[in-house]
Parts: structure tokens; sequence; C-alpha cells
């Protein structure tokens, strides 16, 4: 029992690595948006008209939002498997508990 917690575990644990490094890249995507967003002139932008500057701001917008949306899944996902474990864990831990008194 031990062994296949210990499995599971180390599988999760790849799986949020992968997650992070999902993360990342987003992350870098987003920060370098942002940075083009801060190079633009102030006044008098002529980037297609106002149309045009609305999608680019949407856009920019959007990757935010959704960067955000993925820590905030990270973080469920992370809480849900670290609750599933202690849940295991103090499953066996009870068990053992048992077994002992019985003996």
């Amino acid at each position: 029992m031990q062994h296949s917690v210990t499995e599971l575990i180390e599988h999760m644990s790849s799986s949020h690595e992968q997650m992070a490094r999902v993360l990342e890249a987003k992350r870098s995507v987003a920060v370098r948006m942002a940075q083009m967003v801060h190079i633009l002139p102030d006044q008098n932008p002529d980037f297609g008209g106002m149309a045009g500057l609305m999608s680019s701001s949407q856009t920019v917008t959007a990757s935010v939002v959704a960067y955000l949306n993925s820590i905030a899944d990270l973080q469920e996902t992370i809480a849900t498997t670290i609750h599933a474990i202690m849940t295991e864990t103090g499953e066996e831990e009870e068990k053992e508990k048992e077994e002992e008194e019985e003996e």
C-alpha cells in the first residue's frame, strides 16, 4: 500500500511540474505582451484605427486572464491532490493503529 501511495505521489509531482512549465511559458507570453504595451506611445497611436487598437487590447487582456486562470487551476489541482494524499495516508495510519491495538 505504501509503495502505491509513493508511486501516486511521484506521478502527481511529475504532472504538477509539467503544469508549472506550461504556466511559466504562459507567464512569459503575458509579460512580453505587457512589455510591448508599455512601448506603445501614449498619444496618437496608429495601429489600424480604433478597431485594431481594441483588438490588440483584447488579445493582451485575454492572455493575462488565461494565465491567471491557469494558476488558479494549478492551485486547485495541487490542493485536491494533497487532500487525497493526506486522506489516504491518514486512513493507512488508522489501519496500522487498529492492527497494533488488536495485537
